[in-house]
Order: C-alpha cells, then structure tokens, then sequence
C-alpha cells in the first residue's frame, strides 16, 4: 500500500494528538460500534500480591479473583473497542 493510499489522522503538530475529548465520547477502531469509556470496580489497580511460600502463586483466593476480573475488563475493553478480536 502506498502512502497515498490512505489518510493521514493527525497533522504531525508538535503537542502530539488525542482520540476523545472526553470519557464520553465514542470512539471505535476495525468497525467497531463506537463507545465511550468504560468504567468500574474491575479497573482499580491491584495491590501488591505475595508469593506464597512454593513459588509464584497467590496469597489469597481474593488476590486471585481481583486480578482475574481486571484482566477480564482489559480484554472487554480491547474487545469493545475493536482492538482485539475476542474470538
């Protein structure tokens, strides 16, 4: 494909560019239905999570389940957003 085969988003200014001036703005990529920003609980940063004792495991079922649920939303934002296939 040659550079004249597709458009150009930004004009290369010096501050850089931005995708949504707000989290409620809708934005999607590869033809995904546009959407705005997700938001919850799932998203909150973990917190430092020992190791047990045997190796690189968790310390607790809870610390288990938090990083699963934030994971999860990563992908449903990806997924949403037309970032990542999903299948």
């Amino acid at each position: 494909m040659a550079a004249q085969d597709y458009e150009q988003v930004t004009y290369n200014g010096p501050a850089g560019a931005q995708m949504g001036k707000s989290s409620t703005e809708k934005i999607g990529f590869w033809g995904a239905t546009p959407g705005t920003q997700r938001s919850g609980g799932s998203q909150a940063a973990l917190t430092l999570i020992t190791a047990t004792i045997s190796g690189y495991g968790y310390s607790t079922a809870s610390a288990f389940d938090k990083s699963a649920a934030l994971i999860n939303e990563m992908r449903a934002v990806l997924v949403a957003a037309g970032l990542m296939a999903g299948a």
